[in-house]
């Protein structure tokens, strides 16, 4: 199961959450509000010693600098 990061958008607290799919309902630990979103995640690469945040990548995808948001 992947863990998810998210913010909710009643109270602001964010929280990681294991889900077991696309289907699986999420809410606030803080507040139990339903209303809460997704955050997009950074994660890391190490290849030969060195380590690379996955934000200073660039992929040629969207937020990889090829849509053009950034």
């Amino acid at each position: 199961m992947p863990i998810y990061e998210y913010r909710c958008t009643h109270c602001e607290k964010e929280f990681e959450k294991y889900v077991s799919g696309p289907a699986t309902a999420v809410a606030c630990p803080g507040c139990a509000s339903s209303n809460v979103m997704r955050k997009l995640s950074v994660f890391g690469l190490r290849a030969a010693g060195s380590f690379t945040p996955s934000s200073t990548m660039s992929t040629g995808g969207c937020c990889g600098g090829g849509c053009g948001c950034h």
